[in-house]
């Protein structure tokens, strides 16, 4: 079994939000027969979409508006948490994000293009 790590972003019991991180497992599956198997998490119902945000795009202060996973296709994002940290995400990263209540985070794109992010919305 292999394990692939996310950014986690959460609120604690005080609703400020922080950075950290959260593994998945992968296993092996006859997912697209007949190829091989591949490597692939539990599979989860999701309410999902794409959103694009333009070069300079910044949504101040909120929480995210459901429990989900977030993955950048394109573009570059500076996220701030309310402990003081900010990451500065790249294309491909994956983002878990459960912080639904409480200050939230604060979001820029810092690319000059414009980021694309598709997104599940889990239970």
């Amino acid at each position: 079994m292999t394990k692939l790590e996310l950014v986690h972003l959460y609120a604690d019991a005080e609703g400020e939000s922080h950075f950290g991180t959260v593994e998945i497992d992968l296993r092996a599956v006859d997912f697209a027969p007949p190829a091989p198997p591949l490597e692939v998490s539990e599979i989860r119902d999701a309410r999902h979409g794409i959103l694009s945000a333009p070069p300079g795009w910044f949504g101040d202060w909120h929480p995210a508006p459901a429990r989900q996973f977030m993955c950048l296709v394109s573009g570059t994002l500076a996220v701030s948490v309310s402990d003081g940290e900010t990451r500065v995400l790249e294309s491909g990263t994956i983002v878990l994000l459960e912080d639904t209540e409480g200050v939230g985070h604060a979001t820029r794109v810092v690319s000059d293009e414009p980021a694309v992010l598709m997104f599940a919305q889990v239970a």
